[in-house]
């Protein structure tokens, strides 16, 4: 017998709650045809101020959990899943505007094909009523969601969706604000769960929106980039530090080209400086990713993730030349100065006696970043293959390190609620 249990999460939403609660009873027979045999309906009325949680109590078959104070979307949600006892959980917002009718389709990839995670993409051409402003957005979150994890999506931020309860394990902590649904699919790719799409129609929602286009866009924004770095770092820094380095070529070859005059003295210094120091930041944040990669790894205790964009971008990775790339570094950096100084170039008319200075100190201070990050890469590295050697030496094979069981995703919190 499998059990569906759909969280509704609720603010203030007495012109509504009554319709999409009887649309979400309204399921059941249509549940039954895809052998979901049982519906739990459950309503977390979060801090409303009007008769939201007055309406919910006239239906005796829900459930009905109430926040004292408001503590957000995704809060409301986390609550509901801990008094759900079904085996497949799924939410929905309570403003009518997505269909829980949906949901046997929805349910069907968990059911019949072994998907953890069924998300309702407003975005892949079913009839939909959403503002053209949130299109892009959401456009944008998924384009982003999509490069950072290697995994196609084509809506992020949906708020209906199917998950297998014991997904929950590898999903948490997930966030308590609007942010919740990104940060879920971001957590779910990287975690390499099951994700499938289904196309749901969108309608227009009743009363006012309570999300805000800016600060909740960047809220979105900065969750997934945050989250995908405790996954795999390198794919955003070293996306950043290769970007800027590219973007330095091009600012010197554009300086060189259209700054250069016939009169030396008037060579654009400044900027192939300038250029210089940004290729500098660019090669300081790739090796700055790979090393956070190092430690990620050894907190997930897993192996590394090579890459910037989903698959290696050299034979050998990258961070095992930076000992001698950073050595090079430095060993230019001095032999740039010691010219300077022997050829007189601090006080030549022709170059501003600044230039080689400033280039040899970028240099060797970028060389011993290198240098670092490959001492830390090489002693991470160990620790993170430390038990695996230990092992093999003992003549032990090494145990697939198991996820939590979902219960323990849900013990020992302890929230104010209260249960009608």
């Amino acid at each position: 017998m499998t059990t569906l249990s759909v969280v509704i999460p609720a603010l203030n939403e007495e012109d509504g709650i009554a319709e999409i609660v009887e649309r979400v009873l309204s399921i059941k027979e249509p549940l039954a045809e895809v052998e979901v045999s049982d519906l739990e309906l459950i309503v977390v009325d979060d801090g409303s101020r009007d008769r939201t949680a007055k309406i919910v109590r006239s239906y005796p078959e829900v459930v009905l959990i109430q926040h004292p104070v408001n503590r957000g979307y995704g809060a409301a949600i986390k609550t509901g899943f801990r008094a759900a006892r079904g085996e497949l959980l799924a939410f929905l917002d309570a403003d009518g505007t997505y269909p829980p009718e949906s949901y046997p389709e929805l349910c069907r990839p968990v059911l019949e094909g072994g998907a953890d995670l069924v998300i309702g993409s407003r975005m892949s051409g079913a009839e939909s009523d959403m503002p053209t402003v949130r299109r892009v957005g959401n456009l944008i979150f998924a384009t982003l969601v999509s490069l950072i994890g290697n995994q196609r999506v084509s809506d992020s931020a949906s708020g209906q969706r199917v998950l297998q309860r014991d997904a929950l394990a590898l999903l948490y902590p997930l966030p308590d604000g609007l942010n919740f649904t990104p940060v879920m699919s971001t957590r779910a790719i990287h975690e390499n769960l099951n994700i499938v799409e289904v196309p749901i129609p969108y309608a227009e929602r009743r009363g006012r929106s309570k999300l805000s286009v800016v600060r909740d866009g960047f809220r979105f924004l900065s969750s997934i980039v945050i989250t995908a770095m405790t996954y795999n770092p390198v794919r955003i820094l070293g996306a950043i530090g290769a970007g800027l380095v590219l973007f330095a070529i091009l600012f010197a070859l554009f300086a060189g080209l259209f700054g250069v005059g016939e009169d030396t003295a008037a060579w654009p210094f400044s900027r192939f400086f300038a250029a210089f120091v940004i290729a500098a930041v660019g090669v300081n944040l790739f090796s700055t990713g790979a090393l956070f990669n190092y430690l990620v790894s050894l907190f997930h205790r897993r192996q590394v993730r090579q890459g910037v964009f989903g698959r290696p971008l050299f034979h050998t990775p990258l961070e095992n030349h930076f000992g001698w790339m950073g050595l090079l570094a430095v060993v230019v950096g001095v032999v740039v100065y010691a010219l300077a100084v022997l050829l007189g170039l601090n006080s030549s008319p022709v170059v501003p006696p600044w230039f080689a200075p400033a280039v040899s100190s970028v240099l060797v201070l970028s060389g011993f970043q290198l240098i670092t990050a490959w001492i830390l890469v090489k002693v991470l590295a160990q620790l993170s293959q430390r038990e695996a050697h230990a092992q093999d030496d003992l003549g032990m094979r090494p145990e697939p390190v198991a996820a939590a069981p979902a219960s323990s995703a849900l013990e020992g919190v302890k929230i104010p609620v209260q249960v009608r």
